[in-house]
């Protein structure tokens, strides 16, 4: 029976790392392939083979602007959300930070539209949190996205990120009011 073997594929990566299962019933021998080593594959095909489909960032976005519900605008922010960090990790790879910042800036923009259709339409955000809750919790990994943005970027790039990453803070902030708001202090009768 040959080597036993674990993989471990993150999808949007271009590696899979193999790792032979020395010491395991059935597992193969000295010199059979222990230890970890790199194997290039497509992550497209990864994707396509597991059923998970991406849709293009361009067409998300359209989707997004025409989308005149403000519930499903606020849930598309999912999938748009991922395919614009997609695109910035993408950007981030080939060290084009000016790419970086402006779909950062895209993607507050974006939070923002959401953010205000639903107030507008659900001003009660605690018994109307549909959309405020994933919106709310994708806003809070843009923030740690924007981060990672911040390590990586010259310095000449941090100050448009910095304001995006006070924007995106100021707006969780925001959600995490409305959705939880503070207890009303009832006046105490002597």
């Amino acid at each position: 029976m040959g080597p036993s073997r674990w993989c471990l594929l993150a999808f949007g990566a271009t590696t899979t790392f193999c790792v032979a299962a020395a010491g395991i019933a059935g597992a193969g021998g000295p010199g059979e392939g222990h230890g970890a080593r790199p194997v290039l594959k497509n992550a497209a095909t990864h994707t396509a083979a597991s059923g998970a489909t991406t849709q293009p960032l361009k067409e998300l976005q359209d989707r997004f602007d025409r989308e005149d519900n403000s519930v499903r605008k606020a849930k598309l922010i999912q999938k748009l959300g991922d395919a614009q960090f997609e695109a910035l990790h993408a950007a981030e790879r080939a060290e084009d930070y000016a790419t970086v910042g402006l779909t950062l800036e895209k993607y507050r923009d974006n939070i923002r539209q959401a953010l205000e259709g639903l107030r507008k339409e659900h001003p009660d955000a605690e018994r109307n949190s549909n959309g405020y809750r994933q919106l709310q919790i994708h806003a809070h990994r843009g923030i740690k996205e924007v981060d990672e943005a911040l390590l990586a970027a010259p310095d000449e790039f941090k100050p448009p990120l910095e304001l995006v990453r006070k924007d995106l803070t100021a707006m969780d902030d925001k959600m995490l009011e409305l959705l939880f708001p503070a207890p009303a202090v009832k006046d105490a009768k002597p």
